[in-house]
């Protein structure tokens, strides 16, 4: 895809998580058969002719490898690797607040290894059209609504649900504008622009092998897909 040399592209990739679910494995740092699961990410966000600049927001923990792993594999686009916060939101604000002149982010969770370059792209054509867009998949299953109690409240209609994914991607004034008026806790970078109430997100096809890595039985999943890829 072919953009103007003004509009410059940002990415911030998340990965300050704390792994709780992992079995004592940090999911940023663990080996997927050559490389740390991290790698993949910004390997791809590398080799991706619309980025021009990543920022990698980690635990404080994990600085020192992340530095060692970008000298290593000479990433020239990342430019600053940054402690994150307590939440995801506080270490996603913190990376748009290392972007320099981008008129567009992509924001993504380091913990989802196979995002393509293609994912991406065309994350950017669709942002085109409201300024916010996020990948997305159809929901497969039935839901149900339910209380605290567990008691079912409601069954929403399956067609119109959809489970949502990163690569999320913003037109930068847009995401930063609110970032700045947030309230509460969100759980994905979308949710903080539909509070404004005046900006549209649109939804655009993500993929199935772009899993998140949660429990070790992921890592298994994602080894699996990566041997299907042919590497």
């Amino acid at each position: 895809m072919k953009r103007e040399r003004r509009e410059l592209v940002g990415a911030v990739i998340v990965a300050a998580g704390t792994s709780e679910r992992m079995e004592g494995v940090d999911k940023i740092l663990a080996q997927l058969r050559d490389r740390p699961a991290l790698a993949y990410v910004i390997d791809t966000f590398e080799g991706c002719e619309s980025i021009n600049q990543i920022v990698v927001v980690v635990a404080e923990k994990n600085m020192a490898p992340v530095r060692q792993l970008v000298t290593e594999r000479g990433w020239s686009k990342v430019t600053d690797i940054y402690p994150g916060g307590r939440r995801r939101q506080d270490s996603v604000l913190a990376g748009l607040e290392r972007l320099k002149r981008c008129e567009w982010v992509v924001i993504h969770d380091g913990a989802r290894p196979l995002v393509t370059v293609d994912l991406i792209e065309r994350g950017l054509e669709e942002v085109k059209e409201t300024g916010a867009a996020i990948a997305a998949l159809r929901t497969t299953d039935t839901i149900k609504v339910a209380g605290v109690d567990r008691i079912v409240r409601h069954t929403p209609l399956r067609e119109s649900l959809w489970a949502v994914q990163t690569p999320q991607v913003f037109r930068f004034d847009i995401i930063t504008e609110a970032y700045r008026r947030m309230k509460g806790e969100v759980t994905d970078d979308a949710e903080i622009v539909e509070q404004l109430g005046y900006y549209k997100v649109k939804l655009y096809m993500g993929s199935y092998d772009n899993i998140k890595i949660t429990t070790p039985a992921d890592l298994v999943l994602a080894e699996a897909i990566l041997q299907q890829r042919g590497g």
